[in-house]
């Protein structure tokens, strides 16, 4: 192998904060996915563990192989990391993301709280199940895998990755403010937000802020929008809803959270133009 190849195939650059995202993700995804799989194998199979991995996996090659390093010079390497980006990566981690959902960790407890228990409760045109409970020692406060921990990583990930540090603020703070009208305290489930309005209040803010970035703005602002806006903002009306279990991220907040971040991102990453179809525009020559 000529020395040339031999030291462009060996120039890895692996960025400590972004692997350090990742390797916590995976983490607390393995972790999720053992304890539910002792009781409910059937529903969380090996392959869906397997994409998720895959997925990130496919992400540190995209960021750390010498794709990321032949990314300014070679058109080619350029396309097969925009690829991996957009085109591997998101699938791989559609097909396994909502397992985290199932998933919450336990942040403290409400004394004294009374919780409603076997009821169907409609929010928003959803229908949303109160699981019946026995004993329950009260309302507990929880911050969801797939609907919080997963975003927020994934979030700070793009703010590295696109040096957003102060547009992708602005883009949640915007969607947040959204969110947070939209949101409504439900008795026995929490907080709910629709599902389909914080998306378009993502893609259009992202597109405001940055055409060229509009695909990481979206994630950004839609899920952490979401998450800020409907949640975090709404804490104080968590007590006396009689939720078994509040949970940040989870529950009616959890599919704005999810489809926030997956539409937006399906939608700015076909619109946005890359740098392939700008090098095409005959107005660019």
């Amino acid at each position: 192998m000529p020395p040339d190849v031999q030291s462009v195939l060996l120039d890895w650059n692996i960025p400590p904060l972004t692997t350090l995202a990742l390797l916590i993700t995976a983490l607390v995804y393995v972790r999720g996915w053992l304890l539910i799989g002792r009781t409910r194998p059937e529903q969380f199979p090996e392959w869906r563990l397997g994409c998720f991995l895959a997925g990130l996996f496919t992400l540190f090659l995209a960021v750390a192989s010498p794709l990321d390093t032949l990314d300014d010079r070679v058109l080619a390497a350029h396309m097969v990391q925009h690829f991996l980006f957009m085109s591997i990566a998101p699938p791989l981690l559609l097909l396994a993301s909502l397992l985290g959902s199932y998933v919450n960790i336990p942040l403290f407890q409400l004394s004294n709280e009374s919780v409603l228990s076997g009821q169907e409760v409609i929010a928003y045109g959803m229908v949303y199940v109160v699981p019946e409970v026995v004993n329950w020692p009260g309302a507990i406060v929880a911050i969801n895998v797939g609907g919080a921990v997963i975003p927020c990583l994934m979030s700070l990930y793009l703010l590295y990755k696109h040096r957003l540090w102060v547009r992708g603020p602005l883009a949640a703070l915007g969607v947040a403010a959204i969110a947070h009208m939209l949101a409504r305290p439900v008795p026995g489930v929490g907080i709910v937000i629709p599902i389909f309005l914080p998306p378009l209040a993502a893609l259009i803010v992202a597109f405001l802020l940055s055409w060229r970035f509009a695909a990481p703005l979206a994630y950004i602002g839609g899920s952490m929008g979401a998450l800020i806006g409907a949640d975090l903002l709404n804490l104080g009306n968590i007590s006396g809803l009689g939720a078994p279990v509040a949970s940040i991220g989870g529950a009616g907040t959890f599919d704005g959270v999810f489809m926030t971040g997956i539409i937006a991102v399906l939608i700015a990453s076909i619109a946005a133009p890359t740098p392939l179809r700008r090098s095409m525009d005959p107005r660019k020559r």
